[in-house]
């Protein structure tokens, strides 16, 4: 069945460096996010789930003066190209299935459009999936990045995640559909 559960993805101590830069409430919101329309969608919501709490592991801190610079982070940044390699390099230190590590960071990859020159990408279904979930969590000026929740919070939400996705898993026939 799984190979790697959300929550010992979210203990590895890469996540907890590189997804804290970025802000923590928000991976785990933009999981939360995946879940529920990955359900509603056909899509295997063990992958998109992974693929939102990882989606923005590639983020290099673009804070200036203590503060986010979103303008800087605009012009500059291409974190999802890093985030799916370290994202697909995590994966398979961690033991996931080689395919699904591939489909996990090419929706990372492919979670925004910040760094991609004009033009339409046809996106899979577990692409489209984590781009809405992201997109269904952001603030104006990247302020979603600057949210708050503290570690017992936060495994407690991803403990809960893990459950729903045991459970679906078991009582819904599932397409692997990445």
């Amino acid at each position: 069945m799984r190979k790697v559960t959300l929550e010992e993805l979210f203990n590895h101590p890469i996540v907890q460096k590189y997804v804290g830069r970025s802000g923590v409430a928000h991976a785990i919101s933009v999981a939360e996010n995946a879940f529920e329309i990955a359900a509603e969608t056909g899509v295997n919501p063990d992958l998109a789930t992974k693929a939102g709490l990882l989606h923005d592991i590639g983020h290099y801190t673009w804070y200036e003066n203590g503060e986010w610079n979103y303008q800087m982070y605009q012009e500059n940044d291409i974190h999802a190209i890093k985030g799916a390699a370290r994202a697909h390099k995590l994966l398979v230190r961690c033991g996931e299935d080689l395919q699904h590590a591939k489909a996990i960071a090419l929706a990372v990859l492919l979670h925004t459009d910040s760094y991609l020159p004009e033009g339409q990408l046809q996106l899979s279904p577990l692409q489209r999936v984590v781009a809405k979930a992201d997109e269904a969590d952001e603030e104006p000026g990247g302020k979603h990045h600057y949210r708050q929740i503290d570690y017992p919070t936060a495994l407690d939400r991803i403990q809960k995640l893990d459950a729903k996705i045991n459970h679906f898993m078991v009582t819904v026939e599932l397409e692997q559909t990445c």
